[in-house]
């Protein structure tokens, strides 16, 4: 390889590296956009030239980036859930780690409400908006029952979380206690306790990190499963 060649490497890779960090800059402002667009006008006045423009880019490049507008809508679901757009599961990330260590069931709890509150403030929004746009748009439909099937998912991690921690209270099955956590992490819930109830997020934290004890567990607390 002549010297010229070894010289010009470098620079090849330098470049390829700024139109990746360019490519992230212009996705991420896609997201933020479609997710502005998607919860102040709702999913059926949104249109791919309108988040295009609020994004600064073209038609084509939401397209190129994103595919359908269904599609769009299902990554900023996934980013304000997640909170960012890294392609690392919810349950692999720190905060579930760090609550997986801790032996305390109120400590578990804690970490769980924190999480699923800041979760909640971010992707409630566009939630509700993909719940209206559902009945008429079969694409939304199976989003929507993408989501549902992660959220019971993580209400499967939570309460096998609590079974380790502390055993169910009587007469309660661990099917039963998972519908218990799948509908008290409906969006619907959040938006109405903080949005229409004045709640703040710590109050709706410790709801419901006290309310999974109290319905999951009762007098059971501190007991080994």
């Amino acid at each position: 390889m002549s010297s010229d060649a070894l010289e010009r490497k470098p620079r090849r890779s330098y470049f390829s590296a700024s139109r990746t960090e360019r490519a992230g800059r212009t996705r991420k402002r896609v997201i933020d956009a479609a997710t502005r667009l998607f919860v102040q006008q709702g999913y059926a006045m949104t249109t791919m030239r309108g988040i295009a423009a609020e994004a600064g880019v073209s038609v084509p490049t939401v397209e190129l980036l994103f595919g359908t507008k269904a599609q769009l809508l299902h990554v900023v679901i996934d980013v304000a859930i997640a909170g960012d757009d890294e392609p690392v599961p919810m349950l692999s990330r720190p905060w579930a780690i760090e609550a997986e260590s801790t032996p305390d069931l109120a400590d578990f709890l804690t970490t769980v409400g924190q999480v699923i509150s800041d979760a909640q403030l971010r992707s409630a929004g566009v939630m509700l908006t993909a719940y209206e746009a559902s009945a008429a748009d079969p694409d939304i439909q199976l989003l929507i029952l993408d989501r549902e099937s992660q959220r019971q998912g993580t209400a499967s991690w939570i309460v096998d979380g609590v079974v380790a921690r502390a055993a169910l209270r009587p007469g309660l099955g661990r099917a039963a206690a998972i519908d218990t956590v799948w509908m008290l992490m409906d969006p619907v819930v959040f938006s109405r306790l903080t949005r229409q109830r004045g709640w703040s997020l710590e109050r709706y934290a410790a709801w419901f990190a006290d309310t999974l004890t109290q319905l999951l567990v009762g007098d059971n607390t501190g007991t080994e499963a």
